[in-house]
């Protein structure tokens, strides 16, 4: 494993760009698993290397449900990162979760329907732990990184992630109070759950741009509004990124989850699917080989 740190930054809606990324270059990466939402921009910020993908393709074009997460993931991959860090747009269901704050997500409720939740099936069968679904390190520098950028952050919130590309319904929404939710949004699921397949740690800022529908006396959630919020929080986000880089160790000592495949397989030697180990010999060529 190596020893030096290369971060893929999956930006969401509101994070587009990294503008502090030194000689950047958009290069294309073919997977087994389809075209990945775009090109991936790599660069490096000082001795950081970092490999960008904008997650709904430059010009936000491709709906939540649409994305192909298990390429976006394999993509990174191959690319040669060690860590990923997302960073998403949020929906508060919590009144102290105000717009406008970073909130850095610690656990998930998947309610999404429509999309391939893991990379491994019938032919190799695998099973990951996702009790703790974030890399706590990765976590902690991102909250301290986002302080750093002058962004209000709370550590610690249970991201709910729904379908889409609808907004809740307000039932739907004081339900998932009920449940322990605070925040909601349509993208962190299957993501992280790819990225914990493919021995990726990773970790989730969200940046919340409204209240979800919960709260009566309040406006229903307006996309000119969230847009709005979006552009504000992008700005700090940005910044985020270059703390980020800025608070990380020289050098990057493993992880627990860098072997999280040692304890997963479970298809024998002799009954696993030559097709199928073919499309797994980037997320899993090191247990596979």
């Amino acid at each position: 494993m190596s020893a030096t740190w290369k971060i893929g930054i999956i930006g969401g809606s509101g994070l587009y760009a990294i503008d502090q990324l030194e000689n950047p270059e958009w290069r294309r990466i073919d997977t087994q698993w389809g075209a990945p939402s775009d090109e991936l921009l790599f660069g490096n910020i000082g001795a950081v290397e970092l490999v960008f993908l904008p997650r709904h393709g430059r010009g936000h074009r491709i709906s939540p449900s649409e994305l192909n997460a298990r390429a976006n993931i394999d993509a990174l991959k191959r690319a040669g990162c060690t860590d990923i860090l997302a960073i998403s747009s949020i929906g508060s269901l919590r009144e102290e979760l105000e717009p406008g704050r970073f909130v850095v997500v610690d656990q998930f409720i998947d309610r999404t329907t429509q999309r391939p939740p893991s990379f491994f099936g019938t032919g190799m069968v695998a099973h990951v732990s996702m009790a703790e679904p974030v890399c706590p390190r990765l976590s902690a520098f991102a909250a301290e990184a986002v302080a750093s950028a002058g962004g209000n952050v709370t550590k610690g919130a249970t991201y709910l992630a729904m379908e889409g590309p609808q907004f809740s319904t307000r039932a739907e929404s004081l339900m998932y109070r009920q449940w322990g939710a605070d925040v909601i949004g349509m993208t962190a699921m299957p993501e992280a759950k790819l990225a914990r397949e493919a021995e990726l740690p990773y970790a989730l800022i969200g940046m919340v741009t409204d209240y979800d529908c919960w709260r009566e006396e309040a406006a229903f959630v307006e996309v000119s509004e969230v847009i709005k919020q979006m552009g504000a929080n992008g700005a700090i986000a940005r910044q985020t990124v270059a703390a980020l880089v800025a608070a990380l160790p020289p050098e990057r000592t493993p992880s627990p989850l860098d072997t999280v495949l040692d304890h997963a397989l479970i298809t024998s030697p002799d009954a696993r699917d030559p097709a199928v180990l073919a499309k797994l010999d980037a997320v899993a060529g090191r247990v596979l080989r």
